[in-house]
């Protein structure tokens, strides 16, 4: 079991500005102007740049001369990355923005590294040395800044950590406190243009940032306190966007409870459920949101015990009745009911996964650096087997 002292821990804080209200996107060109930068390369997936959105972004840049990227891929690519730092060097640009969820910003971060580190990127990738070493490269040049407007709840704008997939299927990962964004543009209006669908999917990834950081042997005090307020603030927005899906109010509380878990993720890191899902990210393509859902119970329910103490506050602060089997059965059973009230995927059978392919799957994970914060030890593939089973 793991126990923060108060007086002993690290906890990674960030350079980070947090512009929150309806209509916050016109307050881009400004900042831009705050930081020097007058060339920004803008970068998005198709939808964003076909929606309302897009056009809001570009107003405010005002007459700036501006590059654009608009067909980031979920998960990214080694390839993307190549090509989108090409574009910046030929553009001369000296920021990004990311206009997007988590595939976006990570390209962007990706992007930023590899202009300041050099090519290839896969050369500055973190490596999990087992069972519990993490081993990433001193990554001390100066990056681009990166400015991010939120369009899902995932909080990967806030985080200095990314991950971009391989032509093999295996996401690589990267950490570095210069990457996390420098300004992020938590919008409720602009959120309206993302389906609350994908709200809800993505934000069930950023409340497994939440109790995933309760729980990581990379969190301190100041995680846990963020990670508590994170998981009541997500239980209540989710349920709120479930119910009215065109309400800003809403939006802005999803917002503002994603960012926090980017909070807590950038100094806690991610153990074995976000490890799982990695992987089948990388392996099948579905959704990381989607994903998250249906793994988060079950992984959950396999750190349960040697998490006891650090889960019993989020199941008080939740209000759930006490139980003899503990808080951590409380909250599969609050994540269970959570996901039939919202209408988020809870099997990875209906997300496409084949169960003959969740062996290979599990001797994957084993190579995944999340395991090294994971409270408890996994001593071989057949018991991530077992969760994903329990998942599918």
């Amino acid at each position: 079991m793991k126990i923060v002292s108060a007086t002993s821990f690290v906890h990674q804080a960030l350079r980070t500005r947090v512009i929150a209200k309806p209509g916050a996107v016109a307050e881009l060109g400004r900042e831009l102007a705050r930081l020097g930068c007058k060339r920004p390369l803008l970068l998005s997936g198709q939808r964003t740049a076909a929606g309302p959105v897009w056009a809001d972004v570009r107003s405010a840049l005002g007459d700036l001369p501006f590059g654009a990227v608009q067909d980031i891929e979920p998960h990214s690519s080694l390839a993307t990355v190549e090509r989108v730092a090409q574009l910046a060097r030929e553009h001369g640009a000296d920021a990004l923005v990311a206009v997007g969820g988590g595939s976006v910003s990570d390209t962007a971060k990706a992007v930023a590294l590899v202009l300041a580190e050099g090519a290839p990127l896969a050369q500055h990738a973190s490596r999990f040395v087992p069972p519990g070493t993490v081993l990433t490269p001193d990554l001390v040049k100066p990056k681009l800044p990166i400015l991010s407007i939120a369009m899902t709840a995932s909080g990967a704008e806030a985080t200095p950590s990314l991950g971009i997939r391989t032509p093999e299927g295996i996401k690589l990962l990267f950490w570095d406190a210069q990457l996390a964004s420098r300004v992020i543009f938590l919008d409720p209006v602009a959120n309206l243009a993302t389906p609350a669908s994908v709200m809800l999917s993505t934000g069930m990834n950023g409340l497994a940032h939440c109790i995933e950081g309760l729980y990581s042997k990379s969190g301190s005090p100041i995680t846990s306190i963020l990670a508590l307020d994170g998981i009541v603030k997500f239980d209540q927005a989710l349920r709120q966007v479930a119910a009215m899906p065109h309400d800003v109010n809403a939006r802005a509380n999803l917002l503002l409870a994603a960012h926090m878990s980017g909070m807590v993720l950038a100094s806690a890191r991610s153990c074995l459920h976000h490890a799982l899902c990695h992987v089948m990210g990388a392996t099948f393509g579905v959704a990381h949101g989607d994903v998250n859902s249906a793994v988060l119970p079950h992984a959950l329910r396999f750190n349960a015990s040697a998490a006891a103490r650090e889960l019993a506050p989020a199941a008080a602060r939740l209000g759930l009745p006490s139980q003899s089997d503990g808080a951590g059965e409380q909250l599969v059973h609050w994540l269970h009911a959570l996901q039939q009230t919202i209408g988020v995927p809870s099997r990875l059978r209906d997300l496409g996964v084949a169960r003959e392919q969740l062996a290979d799957v599990a001797q994957k994970t084993i190579h995944e650096r999340g395991l090294a914060y994971n409270p408890r030890s996994v001593s071989n593939a057949s018991e991530l087997e077992a969760i994903l089973l329990a998942a599918w």
